[in-house]
C-alpha cells in the first residue's frame, strides 16, 4: 500500500520545543485522517533543529464511501436551530427523513460521502491541519495568515511516489529538500521515506533524534574512557544538544589548569548553560576532570582543533567571570548577608526573602523540638539558607541556589551538618530524588516546604488542574515523602498554624523586635515561636482579628492540610493503598500526623479485606440508608443516646450493650495508636449487627420503639466514624 512522507523545513528551532512540536503535529494529522475514514498501518515522527517529518506507511489510494445517518433537532424546534443543522449536513429539509425515539420525533439526515483519491483529501486537509500547530513561541507569515516558529523554507510532501500540492504559509509543497547547511550543497529529490532517509543521511542529516542521541553517547564514551574518564549523565542537557545538530561530533577540550580550583559545580554550570559541554570525571578518583565534551554540527577538515581552540578560549572567559563572583562572595561571611534578603521579594502578598528566612526559622525550631533534633544547628541553618541569593556567583547562575550556599557555610567555618543542610534544603525535587536523611537536613528540607505551601496558598497561588507555577504540588509531595521516609511525628497543622500567625504579626511588635536584628539569636526565635503559636491557637489574634470573629487561618490551615491529603493518596498510590480510606480516615478531624494516619488506612484496609469487615461494611450502608431516608422524612436528625429502657428485643440489648462496650474500647486503642486492635472491636460488632437486622423492624408501628431504634443505629455509625468515616468508602 502507498506511503504518505510530510517534511516541514524552516530555520532553526529552539531544541526545547521540537520533540513536541512533532508529537503534537503528528496527533493533529492522525486525527484528520481519522475524520476522513483514511486508515493507515503506521505512523512515525521526526525532529531536528531545521525540519519536522511524518511518515505513514499503508494508506490507501482511495477512500471508502461512506454512508451515515446523522441526527438533527427535535421536530418543531425553533428555526435557527433547524437551519444550522442543515447547513451543517449540506441538505434540504425535503431530503431529511423523520425518526421518533422515547424523547420524540426529531429529523434525521442520511449523508452519503462518495470516495475519492486520497491524494486530493490530503492536498486539502493538510495545510489545514499544518495551520493547527500551536508553537509556545511563533511569528507571522504570508501575510499574517499562518504562524510558524521560525521561518518556513520548504515543504515536502509526498504520497505514492508523487508530490501532494498544497500551500501553507506562502510555501508550495514539492518533492525535494536540503541536506546539511554546511556539509551538502545540492538539492535532493526523493520519492519515498526510505529513500529520503538514504539521501539525507549521504547529505550528513541522521534524521532520527535518537539515532543522534547513540552517536553523541557512544562517541562521547569511547573517548572519555581512552581518556581515563567518564561522562557524568546528564539527561537533559543531552536532550538539548539532540536538538541542536544534525550531523553530530564528539570533540574534547581542556579546563585551563588556572580554573580547577573552582568549586567543581561552578565548572560544570558554566559550561552546562553558556556553552552546552559535557562534564567528564577521572575513573579512578571520581573527580571532575580537566576536560570536557562538546558536539559539534560539522565534521571539520582539521579534525576539529579549531573548533576546540575556539570553545576552549570561550570557556576561558566564562571561567574568569566565575571565578571574579567567587571570589568576591567569600569577602564576606554568609550570615552577614542576612540582611540583604530584605531587599528579595518572595511574593507580593508573602513578603520578602527575610520573612520568609524567618518563618523558616521558627517552623525549624518548632520542629527540632518536636523531634527532639538539634535546635541551634537546625535554627542556623534556616537563616543561612536563601542567603546564597545575595551572591554574585547565584544571581550569574540560579541553578546553584543551596549549593553555593553550602560551599560558602564550609568557608565561613560553620557546621557541616548546617552546611550539608542549606545544600539540600530542596530536596526531594522529583519522585527518583532521595530525601534528606540527616536531622538537621530533614528539618530544614521540611520547614521550607511547609512555609512555601501555606504563604503562597494564603496568597492566593493554589494549583489549578492545568496551572502550579509554583509547584506547590511538588512541594507537597516532598513534604509527604520526607515525613514518611523518615517515621517522623510532626504537628503539622501547628507548624503551619506558625506561619499563618506569623503573617498576621508582621507589623506588631513580637515580629518587628525579631526582625530588626541583623542575626536573631535562638531565644528571640523561640520566643517568636511561643508567642505567635499561643496566638495560632487562641480564639482571636490581638488587635488583628476581633475576639469571636472567625479564624480566617483556620481555612488556609485546613485547605492545605486537604491538599496534603491528595498529595498523600498520590504517594500511596504505587503502595496499593486506596484513596477512598485515606479520605475515609481524614474526614474523622484531629489528624495532621501523617504516620498515624496511614497507619490507620493500613489498618481499616486490611480489616475490610475480611470477612467481618466486609459485613460490618455492608450493615453501616443499611443503617445509613434507613438514616438518611428517615431523617429526611422527620426533618431532623438522631444523635441522642437510644433508652435502654425501651429495649425490646433480645437482639437491640444486645447491640446496645456491643456499642457502648466498643465505643469505650476503640477510643482507647486510637489514642494508643492501636490500630489493629481497634478494628478488633470493630468485628465483634459483626454478629450483634447482623441479629439486629435479621430480627428487629427498626420502623416499628410505635413511634417511640421507631424512634429509639433509629438512635441506635445512629449509635452505631457514631461508633464506626471514631475509626473512619465510612460513608466515604467505596465499592
Amino acid at each position: 500500500m502507498p506511503d504518505l512522507l510530510l517534511e516541514l523545513l524552516s530555520e532553526e528551532i529552539p531544541a526545547r520545543m521540537q520533540a513536541g512540536a512533532a508529537t503534537e503535529l503528528e496527533r493533529l494529522v492522525v486525527g484528520a485522517l481519522s475524520e476522513q475514514g483514511i486508515l493507515f498501518e503506521s505512523a512515525r515522527r521526526f525532529s531536528g533543529p531545521r525540519r519536522l517529518t511524518l511518515a505513514f506507511a499503508g494508506l490507501p489510494l482511495k477512500q471508502p464511501e461512506v454512508s451515515e445517518e446523522r441526527k438533527g433537532p427535535r421536530v418543531g424546534a425553533p428555526q435557527p436551530a433547524i437551519d444550522g443543522f442543515l447547513r451543517s449536513a449540506g441538505v434540504t429539509l425535503e431530503q431529511c427523513m423523520k425518526q421518533k425515539d422515547s424523547k420524540g420525533e426529531f429529523y434525521v439526515a442520511l449523508l452519503h460521502r462518495a470516495g475519492r483519491a486520497t491524494a486530493e483529501a490530503l492536498a486539502e486537509l493538510l495545510p489545514v491541519t499544518i495551520s493547527q500547530l500551536q508553537w509556545p513561541k511563533s511569528m507571522r507569515w504570508d501575510g499574517g495568515a499562518a504562524r510558524w516558529v521560525r521561518p518556513l523554507h520548504r515543504i515536502g510532501c509526498i504520497f505514492d511516489g508523487e508530490i501532494v500540492p498544497f500551500v501553507f504559509a506562502g510555501v508550495k509543497s514539492g518533492n525535494a529538500t536540503i541536506g546539511h547547511r554546511f556539509m551538502s550543497a545540492a538539492e535532493i529529490e526523493v520519492r519515498s521515506f526510505e529513500d529520503y532517509e538514504e539521501k539525507l543521511w549521504i547529505a550528513n542529516v541522521v534524521l532520527d533524534p535518537h539515532q543522534r542521541r547513540e552517536i553523541i553517547l557512544h562517541e562521547t564514551r569511547q573517548k572519555a574512557f581512552a581518556l581515563g574518564t567518564e561522562l557524568i549523565e546528564d539527561k537533559a542537557l543531552l536532550d538539548e544538544v539532540v536538538g541542536l545538530v544534525e550531523w553530530p561530533v564528539v570533540l574534547i577540550g581542556k579546563i585551563d589548569d588556572g580554573f580547577m580550583n573552582l568549586p567543581p559545580e561552578i565548572l560544570q554550570t558554566s559550561m552546562r548553560v553558556h556553552q552546552k559541554f559535557f562534564a567528564l570525571q577521572d575513573i579512578a578518583t571520581a573527580t571532575l576532570s580537566d576536560r570536557f565534551v562538546t558536539v559539534a554540527n560539522i565534521a571539520a577538515d582539521d579534525g576539529g582543533k579549531e573548533i576546540i581552540a575556539g570553545n576552549e578560549r570561550v570557556l576561558r572567559s566564562r571561567l574568569a567571570d566565575a571565578r571574579f563572583f567567587w571570589d568576591q562572595d567569600r569577602k564576606r561571611s554568609l550570615i552577614s548577608r542576612l540582611v540583604e534578603l530584605r531587599k528579595v521579594v518572595f511574593h507580593a502578598k508573602a513578603g520578602s526573602m527575610h520573612d520568609r528566612a524567618l518563618r523558616i526559622a521558627i517552623v525549624a525550631l518548632l520542629l527540632a523540638r518536636t523531634l527532639k533534633f538539634d535546635v541551634e544547628k537546625s535554627c542556623r541553618a534556616a537563616l543561612l539558607a536563601k542567603v546564597d541569593l545575595v551572591t554574585g556567583v547565584v544571581g550569574e547562575f540560579p541553578e546553584l541556589q543551596g549549593v553555593m550556599g553550602s560551599r560558602y557555610a564550609l568557608n565561613d567555618g560553620e557546621d557541616p551538618e548546617v552546611a550539608d543542610a542549606v545544600r539540600n534544603q530542596y530536596r526531594p525535587v522529583g519522585p527518583a530524588d532521595d530525601v534528606p536523611g540527616h536531622p538537621v537536613g530533614i528539618v530544614l528540607a521540611l520547614a521550607d516546604k511547609i512555609d512555601s505551601l501555606v504563604a503562597l496558598w494564603r496568597a492566593g497561588e493554589k494549583p489549578t488542574g492545568s496551572k502550579d507555577p509554583f509547584a506547590l504540588r511538588r512541594a507537597g509531595l516532598g513534604i509527604i515523602r520526607i515525613i514518611l521516609d523518615n517515621s517522623l511525628r510532626i504537628p503539622l497543622s501547628e507548624a503551619m498554624g506558625l506561619v499563618v500567625a506569623a503573617f498576621e504579626a508582621s507589623d506588631h511588635a513580637i515580629w518587628q523586635s525579631v526582625a530588626v536584628h541583623a542575626v536573631p539569636d535562638n531565644h528571640m526565635l523561640a520566643k517568636l515561636a511561643a508567642d505567635l503559636l499561643e496566638r495560632a491557637i487562641s480564639p482571636a489574634f490581638g488587635n488583628v482579628v476581633p475576639r469571636g470573629a472567625p479564624r480566617p487561618d483556620q481555612a488556609v490551615v485546613a485547605g492545605v492540610l486537604e491538599f496534603l491529603t491528595d498529595r498523600l493518596k498520590v504517594a500511596l498510590r504505587d503502595d496499593g493503598v486506596r484513596h477512598d480510606l485515606v479520605d475515609a480516615v481524614f474526614a474523622c478531624g484531629g489528624e495532621d500526623d501523617v504516620v498515624r494516619l496511614v497507619s490507620r488506612v493500613r489498618a481499616l484496609q486490611g480489616f475490610l479485606k475480611t470477612g467481618d469487615g466486609t459485613n460490618l461494611l455492608a450493615g453501616y450502608r443499611r443503617s445509613a440508608n434507613i438514616l438518611r431516608i428517615e431523617e429526611k422524612r422527620d426533618g431532623r436528625s438522631y444523635e441522642d443516646e437510644p433508652d435502654s429502657s425501651l429495649l425490646e428485643a433480645p437482639e437491640e440489648k444486645n447491640l446496645f450493650v456491643a456499642l457502648s462496650s466498643a465505643r469505650d474500647q476503640i477510643l482507647v486503642e486510637i489514642r494508643e495508636e492501636r490500630f489493629g486492635e481497634a478494628m478488633t472491636c470493630m468485628a465483634r460488632l459483626r454478629e450483634p449487627v447482623d441479629a439486629f437486622f435479621d430480627k428487629v423492624t427498626v420502623n416499628a408501628d410505635n413511634a417511640l420503639l421507631r424512634h429509639n431504634r433509629l438512635l441506635l443505629l445512629a449509635g452505631m455509625r457514631n461508633v464506626l466514624h471514631t475509626v473512619a468515616d465510612f460513608s466515604r468508602i467505596e465499592g
